[in-house]
């Protein structure tokens, strides 16, 4: 069963993967994508997610997926139990994920059951389409010509929301995609975005 665990900031939500976890996370293997955040010099959220992944105790291995064939990483996610996409820029990590292959490999990977943790651009990602972010990530460092996520649903994640310096922009992107008839999912830094099979929903619902 496929399990996506898609989060706005993962060090503040981490225990609630645990649920969602077949084993310990010691007895697991997590690959850890650090390829979005290659656009900044400083990247607290990077080093915390980081971090709060190796306190939880995963046998972890960074797998950078820029400069890769789909054959290289198809190697290096052999026998990997979670894949974790760190944060950073959307339209950068989703060049190298589409210029490496892995917008394939890790639909396959999630369909066979290994599990998929993304972290603010990382799960943005895991939607149709990344050109919702726009008004926060800049495109102008990439040359794409799709923006295409891996996932095929017309929700489309929100990731920090509720940070008041954003609000207006918040507000505009929503308003303006649900015009096109997408279904925007706003997600607090202390929420995740939870898909297991057919089931979608944000935990925790009430939290403060």
């Amino acid at each position: 069963m496929k399990t996506l665990f898609l989060a706005s900031y993962f060090a503040f939500v981490s225990d609630l993967l645990l649920p969602f976890l077949p084993k310990k996370p010691s007895e697991l293997r997590l690959a850890f994508i650090p390829t979005a955040a290659d656009p900044y010099k400083i990247k607290p959220w990077f080093y915390g997610d980081k971090m709060k992944l190796k306190l939880m105790g995963f046998k972890m291995i960074d797998v950078d997926i820029k400069n890769k064939t789909k054959e290289q990483l198809t190697t290096d996610l052999k026998d990997i139990d979670v894949i974790f996409v760190s944060g950073g820029n959307t339209y950068y990590l989703l060049e190298k994920a589409q210029e490496s292959g892995f917008l394939e490999i890790v639909n396959t990977l999630i369909e066979k059951g290994v599990i998929y943790v993304g972290s603010s651009a990382g799960s943005a990602l895991a939607c149709k389409t990344i050109e919702y972010i726009e008004d926060f990530d800049d495109k102008s460092i990439t040359s794409l010509h799709s923006f295409n996520g891996f996932g095929s649903s017309n929700k489309l994640i929100m990731p920090h929301y509720g940070e008041q310096k954003y609000q207006h922009k918040f507000d505009d992107i929503m308003k303006r995609w649900r015009g096109k008839g997408y279904e925007v999912v706003p997600l607090r830094n202390d929420q995740v975005y939870i898909i297991q099979g057919d089931k979608e929903e944000v935990l925790p619902i009430n939290s403060h």
